[in-house]
């Protein structure tokens, strides 16, 4: 893979998110060192970190040892909401752990439970302060989502959501599309029976394993993907999904697995 062909989602703050990303949840340590150095050289381009997840120093060592020219790689981390007193100050630890001067990418990593609007406004100061090109949150709905650009005139850019076959709601998939929010799914696999027939005949048309054809149909559909691993051999294979496309059909019957 390389980082030319990617298809990318166009971002407010003039970015270009890469549909395909490397997750890094419960990746720490050196095991996290080498799986982002796998995941760099196999040709991602975007590197998906957290503070809860207490590794950004160790994707930022990856990073700077892998040769890749930082502007090349797409970066996001995320803020706790038990942070959400402390936002600025957060962002500051995560970009000195990062080794960065800018994340591409801030998100809100779940919602408080109480004043968004105002966490919300820390992240737009953020956002003009430089600190990040765009701003984004995590599992907010369509409600919460509107609540903000109400408030403020600023609509997150992406919202990262659960998503996989199963999970499936056009209505969804549409209510981002049109509020110009970019859908982000992780734990693809987990929600995903990966011997379903469906998946397995279709597979077998393309000559790809049915994890793959999970990743494609993420990508034909415009969503962002993030899977995760810590094993050379499959963190190569995910990066291997942009030599083919799902015809409209077979994303129909991907599609339908919400369904059953």
């Amino acid at each position: 893979m390389t980082s030319v062909q990617q298809p990318t989602a166009a971002l407010p703050g003039g970015g270009a998110m890469p549909l395909l990303g490397f997750g890094t949840w419960q990746i720490t340590g050196e095991e996290c060192v080498d799986a982002v150095r796998v995941a760099l050289a196999s040709g991602y381009r975007h590197l998906d970190t957290a503070t809860m997840y207490r590794n950004e120093a160790e994707v930022g060592r990856a990073l700077a040892d892998s040769g890749v020219p930082r502007e090349e790689v797409f970066v996001t981390t995320k803020l706790p909401p038990e942070r959400a007193s402390a936002a600025r100050s957060t962002l500051e630890a995560s970009l000195a752990a990062l080794g960065l001067e800018q994340v591409d990418l801030w998100l809100v990593h779940w919602s408080t439970g109480g004043d968004d609007v105002a966490l919300w406004r820390e992240f737009v100061a953020a956002r003009e302060a430089g600190l990040a090109r765009d701003i984004g949150v995590s599992h907010f709905s369509p409600a919460q989502l509107d609540e903000l650009t109400d408030a403020t005139g600023v609509t997150p850019a992406v919202n990262q959501v659960r998503w996989a076959p199963s999970l499936f709601d056009a209505d969804v998939l549409e209510g981002h599309r049109r509020r110009g929010v970019v859908l982000e799914g992780y734990s693809p696999f987990t929600s995903t029976d990966l011997d379903d027939p469906v998946l397995v005949q279709i597979a077998g048309a393309h000559g790809v394993t049915t994890a793959q054809v999970v990743l494609r149909w993420h990508l034909d559909h415009g969503v962002v993907v993030i899977p995760k691993s810590v094993t050379p051999e499959r963190i190569e294979a995910n990066a291997d999904v942009l030599g083919f496309a799902l015809t409209a059909g077979e994303r129909d019957r991907v599609d339908g697995l919400a369904d059953r």
